[in-house]
């Protein structure tokens, strides 16, 4: 069984760790509830772990799946949340999965393709009674907060490698495999804002619908930070977007500029060679009557209009900054 941990709290104390065996009483009091947290389990290991809790058939099979959408579930008296995780894994963004049950006694989670556990939120907790004493609703607040935190390490690490690019690109032209690059870069970061779109959906629910069962009041602000949070990695993967797009229209804009300055030396030279090309080609003409070629000056009167002629001509090109 992938129970990654199984736990029975009384008034936000840790009562005692369930282990595979032992048998999660039908009645608890008031003050009880448990936390379960489950990874990637069969069908045939979440069914038992349902039956128990009276789990919506339809929320198990959603909670089965790894691709499901962040959305927000009422099933009879019961919670069903899904949230979407994200993970850097080289320069993909690995989005997984977490369902979340909660009814008035436990909170149920189910993970799949999460590298992040849940050990270090329940240790908080655990040492935060009084405010695990709120119930199940601030489990539910505290690992949907644990999942938002987990995005601005990936949003960091995306912004520190764009903003390399974006001043490298200012010095050296990208070559077509860096352009493709950055192109799957903003792919991911497009991908990645539309699951981070969907959890604000999440946490606006939360926050706003009053008839949501076992959220109670008090815990309520607790998800508007997190819609905050939400707010604030939109917010910045809408800039990175901007970002890479920016990149690539700056390249192409200074690859053109690069472009002009050769295309206008290379006129400029032209326009040099163009003087001597036609002097040369009057005096290399065969006409007999030509007043020139007797004239004992003529050669070097030839060379000097060559070097003289080319040399304003240089000197133009000069002064308006084409050479």
């Amino acid at each position: 069984m992938p129970i990654m941990a199984a736990r029975h709290y009384h008034q936000g104390k840790l009562v005692r760790d369930l282990g595979p065996n032992d048998v999660i009483p039908e009645d608890c009091e008031d003050d009880d509830f448990f936390w379960l947290g489950l990874y990637e389990p069969t069908k045939e290991e979440l069914a038992g772990i349902a039956q128990r809790f009276g789990l919506h058939p339809l929320a198990v099979e959603d909670a089965l799946k790894p691709t499901q959408l962040p959305k927000v579930e009422v099933y009879a008296d019961q919670l069903f949340v899904i949230a979407a995780t994200g993970n850097l894994e080289g320069d993909t963004i690995q989005s997984g999965e977490t369902a979340i049950f909660l009814g008035r006694h436990f909170a149920v989670t189910v993970r799949h393709g999460s590298a992040r556990a849940h050990t270090d939120v329940r240790a908080r907790l655990e040492s935060l009674p009084h405010k695990l004493a709120h119930g199940p609703d601030y489990v539910l607040y505290a690992i949907l907060d644990f999942i938002v935190d987990g995005y601005f390490p990936v949003i960091d690490a995306i912004e520190d490698r764009l903003l390399l690019v974006e001043e490298r690109v200012m010095d050296t032209p990208l070559d077509a495999g860096e352009i493709r690059h950055l192109y799957g870069q903003r792919h991911e970061i497009i991908r990645f804002q539309r699951i981070v779109g969907l959890m604000k959906d999440v946490a606006n629910r939360l926050v706003t619908t009053d008839d949501l069962p076992w959220i109670d009041d008090a815990v309520r602000p607790y998800f508007r930070d997190i819609w905050d949070h939400v707010q604030r990695a939109e917010f910045r993967l809408q800039g990175l977007r901007e970002v890479a797009a920016s990149v690539v229209d700056t390249n192409s804009l200074l690859e053109q500029q690069r472009q002009g300055v050769i295309t206008r030396q290379l006129a400029a030279w032209a326009a040099i060679l163009a003087v001597p090309t036609a002097i040369a080609g009057i005096y290399g003409m065969n006409f007999e009557f030509m007043p020139e070629l007797d004239w004992t000056l003529g050669y070097p009167f030839a060379l000097a209009l060559i070097f003289g002629g080319s040399g304003l001509v240089f000197w133009r090109f000069k002064h308006i900054g084409w050479l």
